[in-house]
């Protein structure tokens, strides 16, 4: 798969800057009732929707009012990615080993894909229009074609992933587990 590149970090990696305490501040607080964990957040700014994975559910929040819009329920949300330019989104469910296709209007499930074992970070590629699923268990990376929902292909990675991020340009870069621990 050539639009995957999978770096395994066994340097330190380059320090960002610091930043002095003041320069951080709280500007607003939205309040999401209920119980269970959380895990990843997505921000789509055209639509102004936060999306707040939340135990066995994504709950979207509207980010100007702070009104919950609605939710989507999985067995065991992990991330969510938006490819708003076919109108879905997407959410790794590791509890199912699925990933769950929503429409981003209705925020209603419209596909369910068979992905590894324990899905957890998501992204979305603009610049392949792919959707990678990083699947903890399997210590491997699903790729599903965001018009479709078709899987292009599984690539084992060697290590369990935790996080990712695509550069936009088709690149995609993941730290698996057999990372050396730094501090």
């Amino acid at each position: 798969m050539r639009n995957l590149i999978v770096l395994v970090l066994s340097v330190g990696l380059l320090a960002a800057s610091t930043f002095a305490a003041d320069s951080y501040k709280v500007t607003k607080k939205l309040p999401i009732p209920n119980q269970g964990g959380w895990d990843y957040l997505k921000v789509d700014e055209a639509a102004r929707r936060l999306y707040v994975s939340h135990g066995t559910r994504v709950d979207v929040l509207d980010v100007d009012s702070g009104e919950i819009l609605g939710n989507i329920p999985t067995l065991g949300v992990h991330g969510i990615a938006l490819a708003p330019e076919f109108g879905r989104g997407f959410i790794s469910d590791g509890k199912a080993a699925k990933v769950l296709i929503f429409d981003l209007k209705t925020m209603k499930v419209i596909q369910e894909v068979a992905a590894g074992k324990n899905p957890d970070a998501i992204i979305y590629d603009p610049a392949s229009s792919r959707v990678f699923a990083f699947n903890g268990g399997s210590n491997s990376a699903t790729a599903i074609n965001a018009a479709d929902g078709t899987i292009a292909g599984t690539v084992d990675l060697g290590g369990g992933p935790e996080f990712a991020v695509a550069d936009g340009e088709g690149f995609v870069l993941t730290i698996t587990s057999r990372t050396k621990a730094w501090s």
